[in-house]
């Protein structure tokens, strides 16, 4: 039965890529771009037939701060506000453009072949990131059917179209949900390097230390049982694991910051200790780009930046506060309700899910989920722990979600919460599918009729609801029309440089 979920797992993410790259290229024929006051890679002056047409057939995934990944990847960082965007993913583009399609040299430009990289790249990580959501799901919720409607909604997801277009947020879930799924399995050193990994693609990754800290805190915890009578060698007897448990936070807290830390120091060396000179290090074109936008290049005979000079020298937070305002309260402004209105959604849901978690068992939530009471007769009456989303090992992912949250909420503009959520955290997934299943339990989640042979599209739990839509409960409906309208709108307004989130 999981084989024949996986099937319908990958079949139907590489559906949903295949439709949002349709129906970008119809959106961004029928709908004009709109002249936003956004960064933009400098246009090629001679384009081939080839750029052209790729131009056609996937410009629309270069819109807003894709400009700014494939401009990292062709040029390096040469603008100070470059280095809000991490290496990782640009990187990763820049080597797969320069070998599996070197080939494509004689028809397309480097900047073509990085969009379509970039595109390649994104769809092969889409598919792995809802595969690997579908285990972790197994592994936390303990319930195949959750699992798989959490893994289908991720193939709909609000902020679909981040997950096609030249941004990270796709490498980001695979790497953020594989080092969740690696913990649950008991190996915190492929988990530390797969958060490592996640903070080398974007920064919020450093929060991820915490599922870390919770893990190893709870299996100290288990070697300070109320049943030991802590006599010498019991003391002795749990003061090794213990060592290596606060070791092992402790190593893998810097092995996940490590990134971060070194791209600040890089930011450093190449603005505040710069050598070198503009006019022979930085291509005419873009030198006279950044002459015209007032954008800063290193640059040995200039003064150094303010950000320089402080006690910490952090480059990211200097430009996200000095290029996109980023700062506490500051987005709440009467002229920005609309977008308030964009991210209500997921920010209800967000505020729903921890409500009905923390309802369930406030006592549980109280100690941190890291003990618990079990109610007389409950181990009897089934023989197991609960599952499901009300599952304590889901604890950890609200407390999670819930943080990035009330930080997007405060600090953050408020429309970017929406893929800031849907790429970091499961618990959108779980709780949308949980709904689903307690307002339409009689719905198979999972298996069409011949789970091993696949239409065009596969049956399966969301297109039965959907094709099912007036006997749906509102609930279903809310939930349902929310993944749908925001999927087909994101495609339609980001793919054409409208506000979107």
């Amino acid at each position: 039965m999981v084989r024949s979920d996986l099937q319908l797992v990958v079949h139907f993410a590489l559906l949903s890529r295949i439709l949002a790259i349709f129906f970008q290229i119809v959106f961004n024929s029928l709908i004009p771009d709109h002249r936003a006051d956004a960064f933009r890679v400098p246009p090629l002056h001679s384009p081939s037939t080839g750029d052209v047409l790729l131009e056609f057939l996937l410009g629309g995934f270069s819109c807003w701060d894709a400009q700014h990944f494939l401009f990292i990847a062709e040029f390096g960082y040469v603008y100070e506000q470059n280095f809000a965007f991490f290496p990782l993913f640009p990187l990763s583009v820049r080597a797969l453009a320069e070998t599996a399609l070197r080939p494509l040299e004689r028809w397309l430009s480097l900047h073509s072949r990085l969009l379509l990289a970039s595109t390649l790249l994104n769809t092969g990580l889409f598919v792995l990131s809802a595969v690997v959501l579908y285990h972790l799901g197994l592994a936390v919720l303990r319930d195949r059917r959750l699992a798989a409607v959490s893994s289908l909604l991720f193939c709909l997801n609000p902020a679909s179209v981040f997950m096609s277009a030249a941004y990270s947020e796709s490498m980001f879930a695979l790497l953020a949900f594989g080092g969740m799924l690696y913990l649950e399995k008991a190996q915190p050193l492929t988990s530390c390097l797969l958060f490592a990994l996640s903070t080398a693609a974007r920064s919020n990754g450093i929060v991820n230390a915490g599922f870390l800290f919770h893990s190893q805190l709870k299996r100290c915890l288990l070697y300070l049982r109320p049943e030991l009578k802590f006599a010498r060698k019991d003391w002795h007897q749990c003061l090794g694991p213990i060592l290596r448990r606060v070791l092992l936070v402790t190593g893998g807290s810097v092995v996940v910051v490590l990134p971060f830390a070194l791209f600040q120091y890089y930011g450093y060396l190449t603005f505040c200790r710069s050598t070198v000179s503009p006019v022979l290090s930085v291509p005419q074109h873009l030198l006279q780009l950044a002459t015209e936008k007032g954008y800063r290049v290193p640059d040995k005979d200039r003064a150094v930046p303010s950000w320089c000079h402080h006690q910490y020298p952090v480059i990211y937070s200097y430009v996200q506060d000095t290029y996109w305002d980023v700062g506490f309260m500051r987005y709440y402004q009467l002229r920005q309700l609309p977008n308030f209105l964009l991210a209500f959604p997921i920010i209800a849901l967000g505020v729903w899910a921890a409500q009905q978690y923390i309802l369930v068992d406030p006592w549980y939530c109280i100690r941190l989920g890291l003990t618990h009471k079990t109610p007389k007769g409950e181990r009897e009456r089934d023989g197991k722990p609960p599952s499901g989303f009300h599952s304590r090992g889901v604890f950890v992912y609200v407390v999670h979600a819930t943080v990035l949250l009330a930080f997007g909420v405060c600090f953050m503009h408020i429309q970017v919460i929406t893929r800031f959520l849907a790429s970091a955290s499961p618990v959108l997934y779980w709780f949308c599918a949980h709904l689903l299943q307690e307002t339409e339990p009689g719905q198979d989640a999972t298996t069409s009729p011949h789970p091993y042979e696949f239409a065009v599209i596969p049956g399966n739990h969301l297109t039965a609801l959907l094709q099912d839509w007036k006997r749906c409960s509102q609930t279903a409906r809310c939930v349902l029309g929310y993944f749908v309208l925001y999927w087909f709108l994101g495609l339609a307004l980001h793919c054409n440089f409208l506000p979107w989130t």
